[in-house]
């Protein structure tokens, strides 16, 4: 199967359809190819339950389509699916599912972008050609966890972020939660409130807000400096939950937004973590796991705890470098975008790569629909 198109996109999560409702307002014809069996397989099938949207939902939604007046400020899960479903209905997208790409790459001769894509329905590879190749695969393709020794001795249940759903199922036991971002910090939450005894492992200093905190920090850029926004929610975190050092969370020395920018870590958004830990319903442990045996975890402090679970929220890996040839000018080699670029050399686009969440997935999409059209104009 050969097909011909003007817009080749990859990937039909949120920025995916970002960048599809963008073009179909542009009336550019484009096909959009998707591995899994559904748009946002994150969301729909690797989220846990009492997942909200962190900030407010004036700045995650998605081009051309708000959220409806009824939604609350911060948007659950369910909720969020169903605007998602509405969004890809109405602008009638209409995804190739099961199509895993496994090679893209900028023709010189015609000048199209050829892309090879294994239909995992029907195992046949399917050809693609394209002027313009929009790649839009997401910051959290493949999930990630790092090799510890012994790991396979281990005899409870292991498993990712992506895996876990909620605490039920872990009432009673003692659950070792490996990275304490911000589904680290809630997974923990949610464990202890399901009868769990959570300890995660937070080895460098993070920032704790809350919800408040950053949607008054949103506001308060429109009137200030970042820099000057910054050190006010510094200061006004540190009133509200007092000196966390003691209780394992140190404090940073560089400002929320400074640790965004310098090195892609999100703020801790507290949504009831910090007392738990204060109260002692959540273990913090601040060293690095030397070694598994059993049930046992030995810890590089030397200390040795026995869990009955693992769960690792240690993030994702990109796929593109597994697939795209060239492109070495927009995404550096973690597949991200360089310095929140969107274009690159051949008509070569990213959509939602640049670490800006939703508001950048959503400026991205617009600045390559417009650019495509104007080219084809």
């Amino acid at each position: 199967m050969k097909e011909q198109v003007a817009v080749i996109i990859v990937g039909a999560g949120t920025s995916g359809l970002a960048a599809a409702a963008c073009l179909t307002q542009k009336l550019v014809p484009f096909i959009l190819l998707e591995r899994e069996d559904c748009f946002a397989s994150l969301w729909q099938k690797y989220t846990y339950d009492r997942l909200h949207l962190h900030l407010a939902k004036k700045v995650c939604e998605l081009p051309h389509l708000p959220f409806p007046h009824n939604y609350p400020r911060y948007v659950p899960k369910k909720l969020f699916i169903e605007y998602l479903d509405s969004y890809v209905k109405h602008f009638n997208i209409n995804p190739f599912y099961h199509r895993s790409v496994e090679l893209a790459q900028f023709d010189e001769v015609d000048q199209n972008w050829k892309v090879k894509a294994m239909n995992r329905s029907s195992g046949e590879v399917e050809e693609y050609s394209g002027r313009f190749l929009v790649v839009a695969s997401g910051e959290t393709s493949e999930p990630r966890v790092p090799r510890v020794e012994g790991l396979e001795s281990f005899k409870g249940k292991v498993m990712h972020s992506t895996g876990y759903k909620n605490g039920k199922e872990f009432k009673d036991e003692h659950v070792l939660v490996v990275g304490s971002g911000n589904s680290g910090m809630e997974i923990s939450l949610d464990l202890s409130n399901f009868g769990a005894k959570p300890s995660i492992i937070v080895r460098s200093p993070v920032h704790i807000l809350s919800r408040d905190m950053m949607y008054y920090g949103g506001m308060l850029v429109k009137f200030l400096s970042f820099r000057t926004v910054e050190k006010v929610l510094v200061i006004v975190s540190r009133i509200v939950y007092g000196d966390l050092s003691k209780y394992g969370l140190p404090f940073p020395s560089e400002g929320p937004f400074t640790m965004k920018t310098k090195y892609g870590k999100f703020p801790i958004i507290d949504l009831g973590t910090v007392k738990k830990i204060k109260n002692g319903e959540i273990q913090v442990l601040s060293a690095e796991i030397e070694k598994i045996s059993g049930n046992e975890v030995l810890f590089r402090d030397g200390k040795c705890y026995i869990f009955d679970s693992i769960i690792f929220c240690t993030g994702f890996n990109r796929s593109t470098q597994k697939w795209l040839k060239g492109g070495d000018d927009l995404l550096n080699e973690n597949g991200l975008a360089k310095a929140s670029n969107w274009k690159g050399n051949n008509n070569l686009y990213c959509v939602g790569l640049a670490q800006r969440g939703f508001y950048g997935a959503n400026i991205d999409a617009q600045n390559v629909a417009n650019d495509i059209a104007s080219l084809l104009n």
